[in-house]
């Protein structure tokens, strides 16, 4: 999924700013790291939350003991989670994604729009192109490299199977449906199928966590972590086991969604280096894999923001603008840009059909694809959350939901348009190299019809490494302020910590099942927070309507 650059002004600081000019800040005697175990030995400094750090850490523990002591029990205990929970749950998901986009739209729109993020005097503290520069990095990650190719050929290929049709319409629910014989069709159901998993659902997510971070730290002076949001909700008990609760279950979806992207990132880079090298593919592989991107992500921290992941996602960014321009030229450069606007028209007409949580009569897609990218993207929403909050203070509620709402989309619909398109097109020229290939295999087999196949599938081998290595060390970095009570300062050794954890999990998950575990871990992790966040959006709403408002102020 998404991985973020870092900036020196995002370097861990002692404290939250405080808000310029007017704003409504919580009255409350809580200080900062007040339950804070905190002590020093033999050079090592800890500074922790004792029954968030100590709940969380002991029961994740006990999770991949358990699972790599009993892989096969593991495996039908993680498929019988997802299939009882995608197979009942699955409107729950989908109601929701919708009341997120609602929420985030009603905003938009309403006067809470104009309410400034560290209050009403705040500027922002990047330009314009800075900021919209990391938010198109929080939208290129390893989802994209792994699903970019193989989501819209299986959409493609799933519409050609036909449906009945009356005038021109779809007379059922299943949302890919097209004629067998009209292949044209067919990709432009399967584009708008792969931009509805893409655009503006999983945004509207992380901008509900975002906005719900930012107001309540940068305009009420709560601390930067996912209890505060519940301020208007559960008052001062926030303090106590409710917020510790709520905080947990933000440290184990943002745990497991690291660890699912991790695992698929392993996959698709195993999968690259078995076809250009001829490397084994199997448990060895992904587990050497896995820990040697851990211990990437280790040494960055280490080294620190400035000389680790900033100089990492900086190199990552030019190379995943590279190999986004070469496919756009070297592939049918027409139809990509002819099918960039046309496939945004095909989204929003096919919305109805794709966003309807109810009567349902496409399992495989509502069930099987849909349900688990919302739950991986809840999963995620405190990590890109926090750190869109971060980057996001002086904007106005309106201009942060346009902007975090539309440039991230815009760019996963160019990139899956780009790639879609170019796989898709050689299948309809007769080459079905990728469509029969396994997931995971399916970039390679298309960069392996085009110039340069070498360089470009080492690129893409690279890119899948790389984001993963600066997204363990953000979202350790979150998971790190989450277990240290607000902290934005705790200890290195604590991230590294975590940072070790994501990667057991990441092993556990693929020995005790592969895929299938992934996707049912990020499911079951982001069932209880779908309950967190649509609580959330009411304790926005509610935060945001004390806040002064500027009278003529975006």
């Amino acid at each position: 999924m998404e991985s973020r650059p870092d900036n020196d002004d995002l370097e861990p600081s002692v404290g939250i700013p405080a808000p310029e000019g007017a704003a409504n800040l919580i009255d409350t005697d809580y200080q900062i790291g007040q339950d804070n175990y905190s002590t020093s030995k033999f050079g090592i400094h800890v500074d922790i939350h004792g029954a968030v750090f100590a709940f969380s850490s002991l029961v994740i523990l006990a999770f991949v003991i358990i699972t790599l002591a009993l892989p096969e029990h593991a495996g039908s205990v993680f498929e019988s989670m997802k299939d009882w929970i995608t197979g009942n749950l699955a409107w729950f998901f989908l109601l929701a994604g919708n009341i997120f986009v609602l929420v985030c739209l009603s905003l938009i729109f309403s006067p809470l729009g104009r309410v400034r993020i560290g209050g009403v005097s705040a500027a922002p503290d990047f330009s314009y192109l800075s900021w919209f520069a990391m938010l198109f990095a929080a939208g290129m990650g390893v989802g994209l490299m792994f699903y970019g190719v193989s989501e819209p050929l299986t959409h493609y290929a799933t519409s050609l199977a036909g449906t009945t049709m009356e005038g021109g319409l779809r007379t059922d629910w299943a949302p890919l449906g097209a004629t067998a014989d009209d292949p044209e069709a067919a990709m432009r159901l399967g584009m708008a199928a792969t931009i509805f998993h893409w655009g503006l659902h999983p945004w509207a997510i992380y901008a509900v966590v975002a906005l719900s971070l930012a107001i309540f730290s940068y305009n009420k002076g709560l601390p930067l972590t996912v209890r505060s949001i519940f301020y208007p909700v559960l008052g001062e008990r926030i303090w106590s086991w409710p917020g510790h609760i709520i905080d947990i279950l933000a440290v184990f979806a943002t745990l497991f969604g690291l660890a699912t992207s991790l695992g698929i990132g392993a996959q698709q880079a195993a999968a690259g280096l078995s076809y250009l090298f001829g490397i084994p593919t199997g448990n060895t592989t992904l587990v050497l894999l896995i820990t040697g991107i851990t211990a990437v992500a280790l040494v960055s921290i280490i080294a620190g923001v400035d000389k680790g992941v900033k100089r990492l996602s900086e190199i990552n960014m030019a190379l995943a603008f590279l190999l986004l321009m070469f496919v756009f030229l070297v592939g049918p450069t027409l139809l990509i840009a002819t099918g960039f606007v046309q496939n945004i028209g095909a989204y929003v007409l096919e919305l109805p059909f794709l966003s309807n949580p109810f009567g349902r009569e496409d399992a495989n897609f509502s069930q099987g694809w849909t349900t688990f990218y919302w739950a991986w993207w809840i999963s995620w929403s405190p990590f890109v959350g926090m750190f869109i909050a971060r980057i996001s203070r002086g904007r106005s509620v309106r201009e942060f939901l346009i902007t975090v709402l539309l440039v991230p989309s815009a760019v996963s619909v160019f990139w899956m348009t780009a790639f879609g398109t170019t796989a898709i097109e050689q299948v309809m020229s007769g080459f079905e190299g990728a469509q029969n290939a396994d997931l995971e295999l399916q970039l390679f087999h298309v960069l392996g019809q085009m110039p340069l196949t070498a360089i470009t599938s080492f690129i893409g081998i690279v890119l899948v490494i790389v984001f993963f290595v600066t997204s363990s060390d953000s979202g350790s970095l979150v998971i790190d302020t989450i277990t240290a009570g607000g902290k934005i300062d705790a200890p290195k050794p604590q991230r590294m910590f975590w940072g070790v954890i994501e990667g057991g999990i990441a092993i556990a998950l693929l020995v005790g099942g592969g895929l299938s575990a992934l996707q049912a871990m990020a499911v079951s992790t982001g069932l209880p927070f779908t309950l967190v966040l649509l609580v959330g959006c009411y304790a926005i709403i509610k935060g945001l309507m004390d806040e002064p408002r500027p009278a003529n102020r975006m």
